[in-house]
Formats: structure tokens, C-alpha cells, sequence
């Protein structure tokens, strides 16, 4: 097999993984703030056992070697990625799985935004119409399929905010993600996602939760497996997103992620018990439509 068939094996595989592994995480994430896990206590732990894994790697992965700009562009990712780990966790504690889940197709929005504002990369016009279909289709996931009215009031539930607030964090994340592959490989910039993670969180916590962190590690220890699930599914959510952007446009593979919104959906009905499903599936399959003629843009 050539190398740039293994390449196109290997991100079609990663895009999958991403794809099932994303919405799982949010299920587990929002299983422990039922719990009284604390958004930010939660982050920092996934963050930390991941870095403790990420140590077996860390010999070989020749540091010295690594430019000035690629340990700036992993301090600004570890701190992006706290903050928006952090505010998905809330929005999750707070909102319905079933609608935060779709929500996240707006991350090809803010790419799409993105790639003007910083590469100078204009959309055409599948582009403009995915965006489209994806703005229509929250318009069912957004509860105003209920009452037919679609209002800004939404902007002012707290969930919404801070979920479109996580949204903006994670998806200017992906662009320095995408810089840190190109300048090592998807396993260092993988490690070094964890490791400057948990420092930034930790720093976080030690400020926010001095006063809470015994009652936290106790709800580790009663509720392991859930938090080992939500490790194993946030590890490979991440490292399949890196593999993926080694072979394919950062927007592009954002994009074609926006195809868990459907298992968000489902997940939340299974799960957490959560209604309106077929309205929600309805808008969630725009969304998907959406993304997927923003991925057919020139």
C-alpha cells in the first residue's frame, strides 16, 4: 500500500473514531456533574490521567528538536483547551445532550469564519449553503420546533452560552492543533495537548477548588468507572482528531465530525431520557447536511 493510501486509511479510521468517540465522552461528562462532579474538577482529572499515560511516550519524542513556535502554539492550545473543556462540562451539567450535541456543528461556522479572518479563505457557494442548512437546522434542535417561534432569548440560557462560548475555544484550538501536527506529529501534539491541559488546569483548580477538591477525589473514587470511560473516550477522541487533521483540511475535517450530532441525539434519548427526539434528529440530519456541503466546497 502507498503512503498516501495508508494516509487515506488511516484518517477515514480516525474520522470514525472521532465520530462515535465525541458524543460518548459527552454522555460520560454529563453522567458525572449528575453526580456533583464539578465541571472544572472533571477536566482536570481527564487531563491528568491522560498525561500519566502519555509518559510512556514522552522518552522518545526527542524535544530538544521541537521549534520555538510549536511549544507557543501548544501553551496557547493547553490554554484554549482548558477553558473550553471546561465550559462544554457546564453547559453539559446545565442543558439537554440532545441539543448541546448538534450545537457543535456551528464549529465549521467559526472555521469557515476563521479561514477568512486569518488565511483568507472565501467560501463558495457550498459553502455559504452548508452554512445555511446548518443555521436552519439548529432552528428544530434549539427547542423552536415546540413553539414555532425562533427568538435571540435563546442567547440568554446559560447553557447555550456557554456552550457556543466552548465552541468558539475548541474550534480556534483545532487551527493551532493543526500547526502543532505539521511542525512534530499527531503523538506529540497529542502529549503535549495533555500534559500543558492539566498544568493550566490544574493551576485553575488549585485557585477555584482549594476548598472542594477532598469531596472530589471522593466522587473519583465512588464513581471510577465512569471517570475511566470518560478518560478512555476523551484520549481517543483527541488522537483521532490530530490523525485527522495530518490528512485532511482543519474545516473540512470539522466538518465531517458534525455527523456525531445525530448520536448526540440519540444518545441523549437513551441515556438521559431527554424528548422532542424526532424534531432534534430532524435538525441534527440539517446540520449534518450542512457540514457535509461545506466538506464538497472547492
Amino acid at each position: 500500500m502507498s503512503v498516501s493510501a495508508l494516509l487515506s486509511v488511516t484518517t477515514a479510521l480516525a474520522i470514525v473514531v472521532r465520530i462515535i468517540a465525541n458524543p460518548l465522552s459527552n454522555v460520560f461528562q454529563k453522567q458525572l456533574t449528575a453526580q456533583a462532579a464539578h465541571p472544572l474538577f472533571i477536566t482536570t482529572t481527564t487531563f491528568g490521567f491522560l498525561s500519566l499515560l502519555c509518559l510512556i511516550f514522552s522518552l522518545p519524542l526527542h524535544l530538544l528538536s521541537l521549534s520555538p513556535a510549536f511549544w507557543t502554539i501548544m501553551l496557547t492550545v493547553g490554554l484554549l483547551s482548558a477553558a473550553g473543556n471546561a465550559l462544554l462540562v457546564k453547559a453539559l451539567q446545565l442543558g439537554d445532550l440532545s441539543v448541546l450535541g448538534p450545537i457543535n456543528a456551528y464549529k465549521s461556522v467559526v472555521s469557515i469564519i476563521l479561514g477568512i479572518a486569518l488565511l483568507g479563505e472565501v467560501p463558495g457557494w457550498l459553502g455559504i449553503a452548508g452554512v445555511l442548512c446548518i443555521i436552519a437546522g439548529s432552528y428544530f434542535v434549539l427547542d423552536a420546533g415546540a413553539t414555532g417561534q425562533w427568538s435571540w432569548a435563546l442567547l440568554h440560557q446559560p447553557e447555550i452560552r456557554y456552550r457556543l462560548a466552548a465552541l468558539v475555544c475548541t474550534a480556534t484550538e483545532a487551527v493551532f492543533i493543526k500547526k502543532a501536527v505539521l511542525l512534530s506529529s499527531p503523538t506529540i501534539a497529542f502529549v503535549f495537548w495533555c500534559t500543558l491541559g492539566f498544568i493550566v488546569s490544574l493551576l485553575w483548580v488549585a485557585v477555584a477548588l482549594r476548598h472542594q477538591w477532598r469531596q472530589q477525589l471522593a466522587l473519583v473514587a465512588t464513581h471510577r468507572r465512569t471517570y475511566l470511560l470518560l478518560f478512555l473516550s476523551v484520549g481517543l477522541m483527541q488522537l483521532s482528531t490530530n490523525f485527522a487533521f495530518e490528512g485532511i483540511q482543519v474545516g473540512y475535517a470539522l466538518a465531517l465530525f458534525q455527523l456525531s450530532a445525530v448520536l448526540s441525539v440519540l444518545f441523549g434519548y437513551r441515556f438521559f431520557q431527554e424528548t422532542h427526539i424526532r424534531r432534534k434528529l430532524l435538525g441534527a440530519f440539517i446540520m449534518v447536511a450542512g457540514a457535509v456541503l461545506i466538506t464538497l466546497a472547492p
